[in-house]
């Protein structure tokens, strides 16, 4: 059986942490943590109680300082599940729209892969939310909280380092995974790259995957557009998105991994095209199953 590497801790800027979960696939995300004068700010938690409390052990590997606030860039449990393991003492800060989608989807993940181990965990809601903007002070750090899209959801947040150029972009980014439209908008997250370009980051941490540059920017744009014109013709011809996904060759994405996220992709492309908001809701379970259907009747694997 397939197993993950271990987590691995980068100081990208002076007191500022990306911890990176490899392979950077289904529900291994990255999270990451500033170290303040008199306590630590933590961008995003994990899936698990074991890998949230991996990511505690980091921390305190770096420094005494208990971990006062916790930012969720979005609701998705990979990045929320893990809240619980900071919730004695820390506040939890995030879009005003990802307290209602938390609630809306509980822990679903827990019952798409029963075999994970998923230990004591529980929803979380953030404590203080915000419908644009909020800034966050760690000593003379200068945590600027902007929320975009929708995108991957309708409530993602990026945590901005201007002094640093650091950008922590939750799943806005995926370096080397399928990016996943499925509850956002492939318009929106294309007019959100645009947004992300103007703050001139020189280093970003992605939702999934390495640590990278503006340069996934690109890659994210050009996979975003292909999928456009893809979901154009689809619905032209008259063509199913899982029936188009299982003849579309991947191209120069074929290399990413979770290719059956194409198929959720199509569905959102799909009903942009003929019509539908952005961040309008899908038929989540039914689209989930078509990507298990793509797989060949297996559920994607998630090393969580």
């Amino acid at each position: 059986m397939r197993t993950a590497p271990p987590p691995h801790l980068e100081e990208i800027a002076d007191r500022v942490y990306a911890w990176i979960q490899p392979d950077g696939t289904w529900c291994l995300n990255n999270a990451g943590f500033l170290v303040g004068p008199e306590a630590v700010t933590v961008i995003d938690t994990a899936a698990t109680e074991a890998r949230a409390l991996g990511l505690r052990d980091a921390i305190a590997a770096v420094t005494p300082l208990p971990p006062r606030t916790v930012v969720n860039t979005h609701f998705h449990g990979d990045h929320t599940y893990g809240n619980a393991v900071f919730a004695r003492e820390a506040a939890f800060v995030a879009h005003e729209n990802c307290a209602a989608e938390m609630a809306e989807q509980g822990l679903t993940l827990t019952r798409l892969w029963t075999e994970v181990e998923w230990g004591d965990i529980r929803l979380v809601p953030p404590t203080v939310t915000f419908a644009d903007r909020l800034t966050l002070h760690a000593g003379d750090l200068r945590v600027e909280l902007i929320h975009h899209g929708p995108a991957h959801t309708t409530g993602d947040v990026v945590a901005w380092l201007p002094g640093q150029r650091v950008l922590f972009a939750g799943d806005l980014i995926f370096n080397g995974g399928t990016p996943f439209a499925l509850m956002g908008s492939v318009s929106g997250w294309l007019a959100t790259l645009e947004e992300l370009r103007a703050l001139g980051a020189e280093t970003i941490v992605p939702g999934h995957g390495p640590v990278c540059g503006p340069e996934l920017f690109d890659w994210t744009e050009g996979y975003l557009r292909w999928l456009q014109e893809l979901a154009r013709d689809g619905v032209a011809a008259g063509v199913r998105p899982l029936a188009l996904a299982r003849e579309t060759d991947l191209g120069p994405y074929r290399e990413w991994t979770d290719a059956e996220r194409l198929v959720a992709n199509l569905h959102r492309a799909y009903a942009e095209e003929l019509g539908e908001a952005p961040g309008a809701p899908l038929e989540t379970m039914a689209v989930i199953l078509e990507m298990v259907e793509y797989n060949n009747g297996r559920i994607p694997t998630c090393l969580a």
